[in-house]
């Protein structure tokens, strides 16, 4: 019998392989359009603290929404790889030192303020029409968010992917962090919690 492990492996490898083979200015035109949804749906208070990430490969380049968020008081953060079981997330200020976090991506210096997001901006590899997604299989930000939980903090969750990632079914893992929303190009979509 096949394993959680190795079925997610090959769900992960097909979603990638999907969102790989899209049109990279189609990509940016989603992007844009993301942004926009963002902008327009997401109701929070200035100063409310929103973690983004560094766009790596060919995920959705969320800075443009980043910077909406900002320009309706987003306090902007950014996750910073510590080592191999941690990510911490670090303030992104504009003309701060950015530094190479390693898998292409690149994070604010360790000299930026670290802050617990209210609002996650979460990226992934696949995802069902539960809610339950599939990381890149390094488990950083399942940690982060338990670690983030531990210290009494809820943050919402937002995952970020294309439609083409979505998948039937992610198998189910106790230690899965189900992701109550998700946007790609078609919009937002709340999940009821089973």
């Amino acid at each position: 019998m096949t394993s959680h492990r190795e079925i997610k492996k090959q769900l992960r490898k097909e979603a990638l392989a999907r969102r790989d083979a899209l049109d990279q200015f189609w990509r940016i035109e989603a992007s844009l359009e993301m942004a926009e949804t963002a902008r327009d749906n997401l109701q929070f208070e200035p100063g409310t603290i929103v973690s983004g990430f560094w766009p790596m490969r060919s995920e959705v380049d969320v800075r443009p929404m980043m910077f909406a968020l900002r320009e309706h008081g987003a306090r902007l953060c950014l996750p910073a790889i510590l080592d191999k079981h941690t990510i911490v997330f670090r303030e992104l200020v504009r003309g701060a030192p950015m530094v190479d976090m390693g898998f292409g991506t690149v994070g604010p210096h360790e000299e930026a303020e670290v802050l617990d997001p209210q609002i996650m901006l979460v990226p992934l590899a696949a995802f069902d029409k539960r809610g339950h997604r599939i990381g890149y299989g390094a488990g950083y930000y399942d940690r982060a968010i338990s670690k983030l939980q531990d210290k009494g903090i809820e943050p919402r969750l937002i995952g970020i992917a294309f439609d083409c990632q979505e998948v039937e079914r992610v198998p189910d893992e106790n230690h899965d962090v189900i992701i109550p929303e998700i946007l790609t190009e078609s919009g937002l979509r709340r999940f009821e919690p089973a």
